[in-house]
């Protein structure tokens, strides 16, 4: 699939969903955050924990642009992926496990940001369909290998879903319709936009990542 064109109709959904949705909001205590201040971020290619092969690099290609726009300076994907080939490193789950020291020698950077997918299709039943993406995440201070933060969003077809009208009949004709929407606009693609954008955009009350240094909003919060 040409992520490249898909994502770009996807960032133009987000906006629609945004403010729908928001990050777990239990308080965070971000004393460790503001003293690390961390300036650049290495973004490790998510683990995908659902049946959908192509969850990991969907959520991926949506993650620069909230980190970079929240006053961060981001690791360039391609050359990440290229520096983890040359040290052995092809799948996720073994980037993962990398310990910090290791991943700030070969990269420079102050954190890394952990994704994991919990949730990320379509599920069918006789009456209704639900496309549903899930994410978790944590920000991990490379130079001591403190967390300094962590949270969790999702974003869902249901929020859009307007009660239906016209007994069994209409509903069965919604759910038909929603289910080839699905399969024909990769739904899940765009749901994982809206996800990702709500877990880590900066400034959401509680839980959300602190302004990074380029940003006018620098230790403001």
């Amino acid at each position: 699939m040409n992520y490249r064109i898909s994502t770009k109709i996807a960032m133009a959904f987000v906006a629609a969903l945004l403010m729908t949705g928001c990050a777990t909001k239990a308080p965070m205590d971000s004393s460790a955050y503001k003293a690390s201040r961390p300036r650049s971020i290495l973004v490790l290619p998510p683990l995908n924990n659902s049946p959908d092969v192509s969850a990991t690099y969907s959520v991926m290609s949506f993650v620069t642009k909230p980190l970079s726009e929240a006053g961060y300076y981001v690791m360039p994907v391609g050359m990440v992926a290229q520096a983890f080939k040359e040290n052995g490193l092809t799948q996720p789950a073994d980037m993962h496990q990398t310990a910090p020291v290791k991943l700030r020698e070969i990269f420079g950077a102050d954190a890394a940001l952990y994704i994991t997918v919990t949730k990320f299709g379509s599920t069918y039943t006789v009456v209704n369909s639900e496309t549903l993406v899930r994410v978790e995440g944590k920000l991990m201070d490379l130079k001591s290998g403190a967390i300094l933060w962590q949270g969790a969003a999702q974003a869902s077809s249901a929020e859009a879903q307007q009660q239906q009208q016209g007994g069994i009949a209409g509903l069965l004709i919604a759910a038909i319709i929603k289910q080839v929407m699905a399969s024909t606009f990769d739904e899940s693609h765009k749901y994982s936009g809206v996800a990702t954008e709500r877990l880590l955009a900066p400034g959401v009350p509680h839980n959300g990542l602190l302004y990074g240094p380029r940003s006018p909003n620098f230790g403001k919060d």
